[in-house]
């Protein structure tokens, strides 16, 4: 029932925004609205951990005859995902506190709906489902970015939303293909699309329309183009949601569907893709090297480190899943605090070029430490969050290929050398113009910044509690490739 209500209730909120007239009403009821999501879901974690990680479940008969149900649960992968998700959003309605979007109740709104369609994507356990909620993120996340983004946003969230679409009508077609090769009654539950009986040809065909979809959302290169555009033009809170949520979509749906239904293909295509994710962390390091503009060096920073994380779970080994799911969390919570402290500057200075600023360090200690921190969390420095989940991704990797290991590894020194750089370039130096009377965080941004540098340090110093929690599910997955 807890799983229902964590797809219900920000719907519910969503509902309500709408009839409310003043902006700071609107505010409270929104963040409100994360906060009650964030608790029902810690109710959902103490019952998981206390019933010996079995699997919460909903289930409701919809459209039986055809095999379609309304059945929703967490395991051991869907649960930490979930986590996310209501973590991070009352830290990112709490952040936009400082800006004053035009149309706040839609805003809000729209925030609210893509959170339910998240936790829809993360929990749903019927293939039909999984594409509703898939496509229903694609909704608020086009309208945040097409009507609060840049100057730029019609042409390029135009071009997010073609990118993303093709890729989910290619896994509807997949979807709909295994489900009348599944035996009779058909059904688009999972447990049921897994025994499936595909031939070789027909695994590869499908290994190839759901890659398709999920590289695009992830985004794995090539299909990388539409991300930095993206990311750089949406709104603060927009490129949270994108980059700190929406693209580990992409990432999960390759071990929910991809690994237990395409395991012949895997073997045969498996390896070009490893090769595809390690060519894309040195391609989009390299670029963020040469960045001016603080948020582009982010995006390409974000194709390099998930990246890695494609890399993890093609290695097909209970490391590789293991440091996939752990640095999902990991990559979600320091790149939504890199988002942060961008904005913030670029609210004081009106500028986030790199060459614009220095000396902020000076003017605002606080800002730099916390700074300091989320980057070194983000480079994988022990101790820290990113350490935790890069180790285990490159143990996976080099337990597939010792080769291709030295080559992923390079994204700890690539990501060490330009976010160290623009850090100094930053902070550090002379003041300018832009950052002579700049101001240090005030209490509400602390807020917002705190839980994030808490949860930095808690799975860095102890991350045995969200281990324990993804190993049995992980072998479970690894079980379903070996079948």
């Amino acid at each position: 029932m807890l799983t229902l209500i964590l797809i219900l209730l920000p719907l519910a909120f969503s509902l309500i925004l709408p009839v409310l007239k003043g902006e700071k009403e609107i505010r409270i009821v929104a963040l409100t609205g994360t906060v009650a999501e964030f608790g029902v879901a810690m109710a959902a974690l103490i019952q998981y951990v206390t019933s010996c990680h079995c699997q919460l479940m909903f289930t409701a008969d919809w459209l039986a005859t055809l095999g379609v149900g309304l059945t929703f649960s967490m395991d051991g992968i869907s649960l930490p995902l979930v986590l996310l998700t209501v973590f991070l959003l009352p830290v990112i309605v709490l952040f936009s506190f400082s800006h004053h979007y035009r149309r706040p109740a839609a805003f809000y709104s729209l925030v609210l709906l893509m959170e339910m369609a998240l936790i829809g994507v993360f929990t749903a356990a019927d293939g039909l489902m999984f594409y509703i909620f898939w496509e229903l993120t694609l909704i608020p996340a086009w309208f945040i970015c097409a009507v609060w983004g840049g100057n730029d946003r019609i042409r390029i969230t135009f071009k997010f939303f073609i990118y993303t679409f093709a890729g989910s009508l290619l896994m509807l077609l997949a979807l709909i293909y295994i489900y009348f090769r599944t035996p009779l009654p058909h059904s688009f539950d999972f447990r049921v699309l897994y025994i499936a009986v595909l031939s070789p040809a027909e695994q590869t065909w499908l290994f190839l329309a759901f890659f398709l979809a999920f590289a695009i959302k992830i985004p794995i290169f090539p299909f990388h183009t539409w991300q930095p555009e993206t990311y750089t033009e949406a709104p603060a809170e927009g490129s949270m949601l994108l980059a700190g949520i929406m693209l580990k979509m992409g990432i999960y749906g390759l071990i929910r569907l991809l690994i237990p239904i395409c395991h012949l293909a895997f073997q045969q295509w498996g390896e070009i893709v490893m090769i595809l994710s390690i060519t894309g962390i040195v391609y989009a390091s390299l670029i963020a090297i040469r960045q001016e503009d603080m948020k582009q060096l982010v995006a390409y920073s974000s194709i390099a480190h998930v990246g890695l994380i494609a890399a993890g779970v093609f290695a097909l080994n209970l490391h590789g899943l293991q440091g996939s799911v752990i640095q999902m969390l990991s990559h979600g919570i320091n790149i939504v605090g890199i988002f942060i402290i961008i904005d913030l500057i670029q609210q004081r200075t009106g500028s986030r070029n790199i060459a614009d600023l220095g000396g902020i360090a000076r003017k605002a200690p606080r800002l730099a430490v916390f700074f300091m921190i989320i980057l070194l969390a983000s480079i994988a420095l022990p101790l820290t969050n990113g350490f935790v989940g890069e180790f285990l991704l490159l143990l996976g990797v080099f337990e597939y290929n010792h080769l291709y290991a030295a080559a992923a590894g390079l994204t700890i020194i690539f990501s060490a050398v330009y976010m160290m750089w623009m850090y100094q370039r930053v902070m550090f130096g002379d003041t300018t113009p832009m950052t002579e009377h700049i101001t240090d965080l005030n209490n509400r941004e602390m807020a917002a910044l705190i839980p994030l540098v808490a949860v930095i340090f808690w799975i860095g110093v102890a991350p045995g509690f969200f281990m324990d929690i993804i190993w049995p599910d992980a072998v479970r997955v690894l079980a379903l490739f070996n079948m």
